[in-house]
């Protein structure tokens, strides 16, 4: 990895995806340019190209890497309902703290579909606490993926409340709802 006489330090891929996540947080997917991105990181543009092959790469890249860093519930014992509201909640944070980023990814079905994802395999790891048997985790996920993406749509676009303490109280009934629909399977 060559040191670029402007920077003085080798380029990494964490610095490339930290900087192209801020850039997005701050302007959407279409005022990430590779040019921009590599003025930010003080480099020249062609250098980007030896850690990404393409922006619809670094996209792709930058939308995994902050999904692998939401913190998620661990499974310490706690009853599954309580799993199931941590999760539903981080996932709302990040879908706030994230919004270019999440309204871009959500538009790729491809890019939220691994189910290797610590989202997947948590979200399935609550499902069998809460007795989903296995042949339903799938299905019984995609619905619950759908039902709080939803949430955060009509949320995003304002067609719920405008008040963020109303909105809190709505998530909070959205997540009893599915909880108690688990509870009465």
């Amino acid at each position: 990895m060559g040191v670029s006489a402007r920077r003085g330090a080798p380029l990494t891929i964490d610095e490339i995806s930290a900087t192209a996540t801020r850039l997005m947080d701050e302007g959407g997917p279409d005022a990430m340019s590779m040019r921009k991105l590599a003025a930010e990181l003080n480099v020249n543009p062609m250098s980007l190209y030896h850690h990404v092959e393409s922006k619809e790469a670094l996209l792709a890249m930058i939308c995994a890497t902050a999904a692998l860093r939401m913190p998620l519930p661990q499974d310490d014992g706690s009853p599954w309902q309580d799993q199931l509201r941590a999760m539903a909640l981080a996932y709302r944070r990040h879908a706030q703290q994230h919004r270019a980023m999440w309204a871009y990814a959500h538009s790729r079905p491809e890019l939220i579909r691994d189910r290797s994802f610590p989202l997947w395999t948590t979200l399935y790891r609550i499902l069998r606490l809460a007795g989903v048997p296995e042949p339903e985790l799938r299905r019984t996920g995609d619905v619950l993926h759908a039902f709080v993406t939803g949430f955060i749509v009509a949320e995003t676009e304002c067609h719920l409340t405008n008040d963020p303490e109303e909105m809190d109280r709505t998530f909070d009934t959205a997540i009893d709802l599915i909880i108690a629909g688990l509870t009465n399977r």
